[in-house]
């Protein structure tokens, strides 16, 4: 069992957790200057977002978890994972609402609304919980008097990346439905909530458990994928209605995602990574 859970150590995850919720309302900010973005720019946008978490998934969370455990552990993790956002997919699907509903929506109807969004954001606060799990140990990196592991670092800054284009996405229907441009700024980082509690709950239970660890590690990696995979795309082709090739837009975006996260890797020494290269 892992020692060192203080008061200190819970309060910097959650933080940790805070910093990528607070970047979802960034993501509301464009809607203070400009009413309208090109479908383009949404779709790239999404791809941004699908490149980052896809390479935080395959090259950071999955090694880190080989590094301390086996191929089983992490698989069994992975599909611990994807069940998750199954049934959680399963849980939105059962609440759809569309767009034009959101003109008519009171308040009883905007809790709900809300409510059912922040289901996606849970696994993310897993992943940067899960990324802390070594944190104090040796070879860490020096913050605040913290030894930070170099995987929190960079799951940190990534999730935080990916929120943005997010918060824009959630952004779009409230702002249809007439919304002051601050309720939004606050809907859209209530949205992400979920993120620096599951943050808290993940790291500690990993640290209680390190026998969970490489289970943990790939069940934030699952989830993270089978929500590129299964909603990521679907609301980049959603955004695309007046263009003619919606995948040439998302792939321009994987492919700066992919690269805006291995110069953070590259920068910041992640071990994980580098053994990769």
């Amino acid at each position: 069992m892992l020692s060192g859970i203080t008061l200190e150590t819970l309060l910097l995850v959650f933080v940790a957790g805070l910093i990528t919720d607070l970047a979802t309302g960034l993501g509301a900010l464009p809607f203070f200057f400009k009413d309208d973005f090109s479908d383009a720019w949404l779709v790239g946008l999404w791809g941004v977002a699908t490149g980052i978490m896809a390479t935080a998934s395959i090259v950071g969370l999955i090694p880190e978890g080989l590094l301390t455990g086996t191929w089983l552990e992490v698989s069994a993790g992975l599909l611990i994972g994807v069940g998750l956002v199954e049934v959680a997919g399963r849980l939105l699907d059962s609440h759809e609402v569309e767009p034009g509903e959101f003109k008519e929506a009171d308040l009883r109807k905007l809790i709900l609304i809300l409510g059912v969004l922040t289901v996606h954001s849970f696994p993310e606060g897993v992943a940067i919980g899960v990324s802390f799990a070594e944190l104090g140990l040796e070879g860490g990196i020096p913050i605040l008097g913290f030894a930070v592991p170099a995987v929190a670092i960079t799951m940190t800054v990534a999730i935080s990346i990916h929120n943005i284009p997010e918060g824009i996405a959630i952004s779009i229907p409230f702002k249809a439905m007439g919304m002051s441009n601050w309720r939004m700024l606050g809907a859209t980082i209530f949205s992400s909530l979920p993120q620096p509690i599951g943050a808290v709950i993940a790291f500690y239970f990993v640290r209680e458990a390190r026998l969970f660890l490489p289970v943990g590690y790939g069940f934030a990696a699952g989830a993270m994928l089978y929500l590129v995979a299964t909603e990521f795309v679907d609301e980049a082709r959603e955004q695309a209605e007046t263009l003619d090739d919606w995948r040439k837009p998302f792939t321009y975006g994987g492919f700066a995602g992919l690269l805006i996260m291995a110069l953070i890797y590259l920068t910041i020494g992640d071990p994980a990574f580098l053994q990769l290269l």
